[in-house]
């Protein structure tokens, strides 16, 4: 045990070890409270008084929630050496996160945005205080949980920290080779020397390489066997990288480097995040510090990114989970634009739906009152063009290979890369289940919505039936007291009009006839119900996540425990033999977890996905013909209102006297008619007309009240409701 006037610490209870100092856990001798006490040894008093005396410095100058807390610097009771005694962060550091098998593969989305919002809040007050880091990685970022639970994660470690101002520069070395900004790397690691000085900006190429490694489980840089191992190779795809490319990896032993631009599809960031992140990671991993983003810029930019809301959107027809990155005060249009950005669906076809109804997003609301959405409640996006079938995007990885030889390192570096395999598994059965389930959800909802568009139509086909009977009964009343009245031929207009309602008759019964037949697809048993979801893919009931899961727990268990194999070094007789059984068991839960990822989980989703590409076809194409359906029932609707407006202007040009004895004039002989009697005849027939039109207004008044009813109904009791009518 050793201590200092009142902090004490056991040297057998260390958190880490550095080239110049060990760091314990540590008491408070007066409260007991933990501490993390900072130990130099004798290797950092070989270094110039300055620089020993620069940490201290430094921290005094910073006081921020996400830079770990100086407490006290004391005097080590024998030895008489400073130590630190510091904030203590009981859950490690970022690198022990991302060694959790968990995070292989990069750590979630909700946990990169906290480590990344807090590292640039960090350097921002590093900044605002002239100090450059100069070891920035995982293992010098602490993480400790907040009061509300969710992870704080802190810088530490400023051994290398010194004050610089942006225009000023250094020539000293410091910092981990595998975050080191390359003109570093060509002297510090390969002892070439150059004349190169470095600027603050260093700070943000390790700021790049740790976001990379975050987002994705692994280095962003690295040639075969390790960037450790071939240090000219590492140097080269440093310094060698295009401008742009945020990633370059060597696969085999003196093979072409292959970069890329963009993160991989195992990663666990959406593609909302990364195409607002990966910008940022390519303008930060610039070797020439000419190109580089300046600190401004990076804050700027990195700060827009964290202040941005998320608004989940599936896309229906594609079958694909979106995260739409919009900010609080932007409005319907600028959303529909980031929408169209990720979906390819324009601006003006997308339609919305949110928990099984229409949404209509008014042009001045703002984002921040939009629905409430989560990914298992998003809102969904469906369009009337034809889209293909997109899925779930991800990449296949393979079970690592089982060695059948007894190694303790190589079977523990297996186990934690098989641990790893099987937490993707299972990430993207999960991924895959909620695809399927929204996919359901959104099948149902749109064919409700046909179901309404049908009822629409019909409602709207049956008023223009009752105003084409009306016109029709009247036409052909016309036409005979002209014919009976008049004694003459009839004026050819009137002709037309009748031959132009008898091709409006057949057009109708047409378009009723292609109603009958989108009535059949949607009914119980037709072509577009829903019923074949039920059967396809897979079921939260088939609780396949949850058997991976278990398997997941078990693999987990052995992995831990060849990690305390390798610790040891070498095993007695009993302890080998039961390390070789749980290799099989190993192998066994592997291999069950492979088979139930691959044809339970993703076979039987392909199967679905297959499913709905043929169902969406047939669905676009009844719905097209529903759309023109209810186009042309417009259309008909107009020109039976022409036709009556006709046969109202032939009404009223009919001579009043036809109708009329008026002052009691007794009536006299047209010398058209052969005798009074025909005129009497004529006049009582037309006033016969009158009362029968009278009678049909009266009818076409209540067929209106039956109408609203009607859309009352329909409204209200969906689409039975047209059979009762």
């Amino acid at each position: 045990m050793q201590s200092t006037a009142n902090y004490l610490w056991m040297l057998s209870d260390i958190l880490g070890q550095g080239a110049t100092a060990n760091v314990f856990r540590g008491r408070n001798k007066k409260t007991g409270d933990l501490y993390a006490v900072k130990v130099f040894n004798n290797l950092s008093f070989l270094r110039p008084a300055d620089v020993q005396t620069r940490e201290f410095e430094v921290l005094k100058k910073l006081n921020h929630k996400n830079i770990v807390k100086l407490f006290a610097i004391e005097e080590e009771m024998s030895s008489r050496h400073k130590v630190l005694v510091m904030e203590f962060c009981p859950c490690a550091s970022l690198y022990s996160v991302l060694e959790e098998p968990s995070n292989a593969y990069g750590l979630p989305e909700s946990e990169f945005l906290i480590v990344s919002q807090d590292v640039v809040a960090g350097m921002n007050h590093l900044r605002e205080n002239g100090i450059i880091h100069r070891d920035i990685k995982p293992g010098n970022i602490m993480r400790v949980v907040g009061e509300d639970g969710q992870s704080v994660y802190k810088l530490t470690d400023f051994g290398a920290a010194r004050e610089l101002e942006d225009d000023e520069q250094f020539v000293s070395l410091y910092g981990t080779e595998e975050y080191l900004h390359p003109d570093m790397y060509e002297r510090a690691v390969l002892r070439k020397e150059h004349q190169k000085k470095y600027g603050a900006t260093v700070d943000l190429w390790s700021i790049g390489v740790t976001f990379y490694h975050a987002a994705t489980g692994s280095l962003p840089f690295r040639p075969f066997e390790g960037p450790r191992r071939n240090k000219e190779v590492m140097y080269k795809i440093i310094t060698g990288k295009p401008s742009g490319a945020i990633s370059g990896v060597q696969r085999a032993e003196n093979g072409p480097i292959e970069w890329s631009r963009d993160l991989p599809l195992s990663c666990n960031l959406s593609f909302g995040l990364q195409t607002l992140f990966t910008p940022v990671l390519a303008n930060i991993l610039e070797a020439d510090q000419e190109k580089c983003w300046g600190f401004d810029q990076f804050f700027a930019v990195t700060n827009d990114v964290f202040h941005r809301i998320v608004i989940h959107v599936f896309s229906l027809q594609q079958m694909t989970l979106h995260k739409i990155y919009i900010h609080a005060y932007n409005m319907p249009a600028e959303f529909h634009d980031l929408v169209y950005k990720q979906t390819k669906i324009p601006s003006q076809n997308q339609e919305l739906l949110y928990e099984g109804r229409r949404l209509v997003l008014e042009p001045g609301r703002l984002a921040q009152h939009f629905p409430a959405t989560t990914e298992e409640n998003p809102i969904f996006v469906i369009t009337r063009d034809m889209m293909t079938v997109i899925g779930l995007r991800y990449e296949e990885i393979l079970i690592p290979k089982l060695h059948s030889h007894y190694d303790l390192d190589i079977d523990s570096n297996m186990a934690k890369a098989l641990t790893g395999v099987v937490c993707y598994y299972c990430r993207i059965a999960s991924s895959l289940l909620l695809t399927q389930e929204l996919t359901r959800n959104g099948i149902s909802w749109l064919i409700e919505v046909l179901r309404d568009e049908y009822n629409e139509t019909v409602h709207k086909n049956t008023e223009v039936t009752l105003k084409f009977n009306f016109c029709n009964r009247t036409i052909e009343k016309d036409l005979k007291t002209y014919e009976h009245v008049m004694q003459m031929s009839v004026e050819s207009e009137i002709y037309e009009i009748h031959s132009k309602l008898l091709r409006l008759s057949s057009s109708q019964q047409n378009l009723e006839t292609s109603l009958r037949e989108i009535k059949n697809e949607l009914s119980p048993g037709g072509g577009l119900t829903d019923s074949w979801i039920n059967v396809e893919g897979t079921r939260p009931n088939d609780r396949n996540v949850e058997k991976m899961q278990v398997l997941l727990s078990l693999i987990t268990e052995i992995s831990c425990q060849f990690k305390k194999d390798k610790a040891q070094r070498r095993l007695s007789y009993n302890e080998e033999q039961i390390h070789k059984f749980d290799k099989q068991k190993l192998c066994i839960h592997a291999t069950k977890a492979h088979t139930l990822f691959k044809d339970e989980c993703v076979s039987k989703y392909e199967g679905l996905r297959s499913k709905a590409q043929e169902w969406m076809r047939k669905m676009m194409l009844l719905r097209k013909q529903l759309f023109t359906l209810k186009s042309q029932c417009f259309d008909i609707a107009e020109e039976v209102s022409k036709c009556q407006h006709y046969i109202n202007e032939y009404q009223e040009s009919m001579p009043p006297k036809m109708f009329a004895n008026p002052g009691g004039i007794k009536a006299t002989v047209n010398p058209i008619y052969t005798s009074p009697n025909t005129l009497v005849e004529m006049t009582l027939g037309m006033r016969k007309l009158k009362e029968e039109m009278e009678g049909v207004v009266k009818e076409l008044a209540e067929n209106n009240h039956i109408l609203e009813r009607f859309g009352a109904l329909t409204m209200d009791g969906g689409f039975r409701n047209v059979d009762c009518i």
